[in-house]
């Protein structure tokens, strides 16, 4: 019997499974047994050569191994992609894994610990299980597969690595993503992808994947077509250097894009060019992007990891650096600035990389079609050369609160793996899981539309005034309902929204189905609900995630305050006045694009100049706030205000979930925690504390951080680094917090740097914090001077 003849008690009375096409395969694993923890794991092995290290790892990527079945096999039965698989690799294409590995520094390059930029990527003992899956189970050679990814922090990376390199070897974009280059660790982790692979290959087998390894640490680049005998690694980023890599393709309904240009290890060579074409024959694309939040989008799944994920960062037709899809126009591209991430574009200042404005003080903006035409755009033209696709969901640990790999994030152990043809039935099941934490019978009492029929609302807190404190009540939400790129998706033939689900749970031991879009389990003939118990929302766009708790958060203390933060932030982005901000609303200042540029000094700076971690981070966060206040910068923007009061909110939530009750010392009478929130007041004036001091304010010195950075700066330039430690792109907040003591204690004098902050930062908690000073200059605010004014950031 198939999932599909099963019926079963529900809700609704006795049922059968959803029928709708297309199928979704899908598998949940215990957490445990899977890829958690192998971070440690690999520390210890690579440290000190711990066998026993090894082979635990081994045997989590073999449990994930043997539980993708669960989500592959439903996938086959119903759509028979293998045999597509095979006529295409007769024919010479390969299969490309695409990842998504925005920032690949999964391995610090000086413990060799988990680093943060791994909390947001896909897991490397994933792709390794899924490799593994493809090769055993479909017959098809290590040396007929490759991965590429074109991931916005891989190349800044490669110069970090280089220049921190204790051999002095030139650490390639390749080797970034493979995590090792000989004695040297620090990236993604695709050599261990091959360890393993290669321990696990039955004897006799002469499809080595430890061959192309030398290629990704040499920086070679060999056309797919001419690759006989090795697994190879491509950097779809770079194509400046090779213009032969790259070649431009039609988008056929094109919206911000009519052509783009793109690696031909993904599209192939030309069509009429046989010559091109046998090079470059195309790949089969194995998309496997991480279930996660994203700071604009509603989800970072399918859709976004081709969407955003393809365009190459070093592609130019016009001079050198003049990049293409990317900013700065230099040597190392921070950030994919040069696609439309909002509907309104501004002109950017190449001079100070703030909007420019016109004579009345406005700014000014192109229209365009926003993130998802951009995302749409490019995965059209995908398509129209003919390249199949398959999608691999990693969602065993999703992310949740930061995307990008910041100390924010957390991982929440979901267990799923999901499968699927359909890139927008995909999202559409994806994103119904994060944001709804409700059962059926819940959702069918509430009724809140998702915007296609379904009902799939997100249990949330709505704060509300009660007597002298601002509590939580219990609301819903629908996030889903905001968002129109899955539906823009749809109407040009990306794929349908609706689906059906079938796969197995190893948590319950019983067969995974849909029911009117959500997904459950089927046990002694009654249906269970298979859904998050997290809360999931992105930090940075909190109002359009959490809408009306942000929203509520914000009526509440403009009551108890007096202020107009809530009129102010629904005029910057409710464009037609309905009372609702959609995930295309982001206002007419072009605040998306000017942090993307903020953004992508900073990144760019990590691989550009010595210490240049700590020089970018400090660069972003403080032009960040100084062009959030008039009064914090000479030139009276306020571009990023409002934005910045939607983070005040997450804020706020999350202070309003301590364990703890606090008084609130900007409202009398208040009191925040344990279900309670703070003032307005209160919620900003910690955000500007954690910013300048850390996550440990207002008790500790923590990094990242502006005062963290301009120290540990100061400390590496004049002092030895004696408090930055052997770890200073990820220092020990102890070692910080010990230069406090030592200055406030006589044993040291202060080093030669000033912070200038704004009044009411000059302490942790009542203890003095040195090299600090209260300024109210708008010129000097949020700035370090060094080496007695001989450098001043930013």
């Amino acid at each position: 019997m198939t999932t599909q003849e099963i019926r079963f008690d529900s809700p609704l009375g006795k049922r059968s499974p959803d029928n709708d096409e297309p199928t979704i395969g899908i598998a949940r694993m215990r957490v445990e047994k899977s890829y958690q923890g192998i971070g440690l794991l690999l520390q210890d092995y690579i440290n000190n050569a711990n066998q026993a290290a090894w082979q635990a790892i081994v045997a989590k990527i073999d449990y994930t191994y043997e539980h993708l079945d669960y989500a592959l096999d439903p996938l086959e039965t119903q759509t028979g992609f293998s045999r597509e698989i095979h006529a295409r690799i007769a024919k010479g294409q390969k299969l490309l894994f695409k990842p998504n590995l925005v920032n690949p520094m999964n391995i610090n390059a000086q413990t060799h610990g988990p680093g943060n930029g791994g909390l947001t990527c896909t897991e490397w003992p994933f792709v390794a299980a899924l490799m593994r899956w493809f090769h055993d189970k479909l017959g098809i050679s290590y040396h007929a597969m490759a991965l590429g990814e074109a991931a916005t922090v891989t190349t800044a990376a490669a110069h970090l690595y280089s220049a921190i390199n204790p051999s002095g070897t030139h650490i390639t974009p390749e080797a970034v993503i493979e995590g090792r280059s000989g004695d040297f660790y620090g990236g993604w982790g695709f050599s261990f992808v091959r360890a393993y692979l290669s321990q696990r290959l039955a004897s006799g087998s002469t499809d080595d994947p430890m061959m192309g390894y030398g290629d990704s640490i040499a920086g070679n680049y060999i056309p797919m077509g001419r690759v006989k005998d090795r697994l190879m690694v491509y950097d779809l980023n770079r194509i400046y250097d090779d213009p032969s890599k790259g070649r431009m393709v039609e988008v056929p309904d094109g919206v911000n894009f009519q052509s783009i240009m793109l690696h031909k290890a993904i599209v192939g060579g030309a069509k009429n060019d046989p010559a091109d074409r046998a090079a470059n024959p195309a790949c089969i694309l194995i998309n496997v992007p991480k279930l996660k939040v994203h700071a604009i989008t509603l989800i970072t799944n399918a859709i976004k990891n081709l969407g955003i994920g393809l365009y190459p960062m070093q592609s130019s037709v016009s001079g050198e650096y003049q990049w293409q899809y990317s900013i700065p126009h230099t040597l190392v591209a921070g950030m994919k600035g040069g696609i439309p991430h909002q509907r309104g574009i501004p002109e950017i200042d190449p001079v100070n990389g703030l909007p420019k404005r016109d004579a009345q003080g406005r700014y000014i903006l192109r229209g365009t079609g926003g993130i998802n035409a951009s995302m749409i755009d490019i995965i059209q033209a995908v398509r129209n050369q003919d390249i199949f696709m398959i999608h691999v969901v990693d969602g065993i640990e999703a992310v949740n609160i930061d995307h990008s790999g910041s100390s924010m994030a957390r991982r929440e152990p979901e267990g799923l793996v999901l499968a699927a043809l359909d890139p927008v039935a995909l999202d559409q099941l994806c994103a119904r899981y994060l944001f709804c934490n409700v059962p059926l019978d819940e959702a069918l009492r509430i009724r809140l539309d998702d915007g296609i029929g379904g009902f799939f609302p997100q249990a949330v807190p709505i704060p509300v005034i009660k007597g002298d404190m601002i509590q939580s009540e219990s609301g819903y939400d629908c996030p889903l309902a905001r968002d129109g790129c899955l539906a823009a998706a749809e109407q040009r033939g990306l794929g349908r929204r609706q689906y059906h689900a079938c796969g197995y749970d190893a948590w319950t031991d019983a067969p995974i189905i849909s029911l009117m879009g959500h997904l459950g389990t089927v046990k002694n003939g009654r249906f269970s609900d298979l859904l998050t118990t997290t809360i999931f929302y992105d930090a940075f766009k909190f109002p359009w995630d959490m809408q009306k708790t942000a929203l509520s958060y914000l009526k509440v203390t403009d009551k108890i305050a007096g202020s107009n933060h809530y009129q102010e932030f629904m005029q910057a982005f409710d464009d037609n006045a309905d009372g609702i901000i959609t995930y295309d609303d982001f206002g007419s200042k072009g605040s998306c694009t000017t942090l993307l540029h903020i953004m992508g000094d900073m990144v760019s700076r990590i691989g550009s100049e010595k210490f240049g971690l700590l020089k970018g981070y400090f660069r972003m966060y403080a032009n960040m706030l100084k062009v959030a206040d008039p009064a914090m910068n000479a030139e009276g923007h306020d571009v990023l205000k409002e934005p910045i009061y939607g983070t005040i909110c997450s804020v706020a939530f999350s202070i309003s979930r301590l364990e703890t009750e606090l008084p609130d010392p900007f409202q009398p009478g208040l009191v925040c925690g344990k279900g309670k929130w703070p003032s307005f007041q209160l919620a900003q004036f910690l955000y500007l504390g954690i910013i300048i001091y850390g996550p440990g304010y207002p008790y500790a010195i923590g990094f990242p951080s502006l005062y963290g950075s301009a120290l540990l700066y100061a400390d590496l330039n004049l002092n030895g680094g004696r408090y930055a430690g052997r770890n200073w792109t990820d220092p020990g907040t102890h070692l910080l917090n010990e230069y406090l003591d030592d200055v406030n204690g006589g044993k040291l004098e202060p080093l030669d740097f000033t912070l200038y902050v704004p009044f009411g930062y000059d302490n942790l908690s009542g203890k003095t914090v040195p090299n600090v000073e209260f300024t109210g200059d708008p010129a000097k605010i949020l700035t370090a001077v060094f080496a007695g004014g001989k450098e001043v950031w930013p």
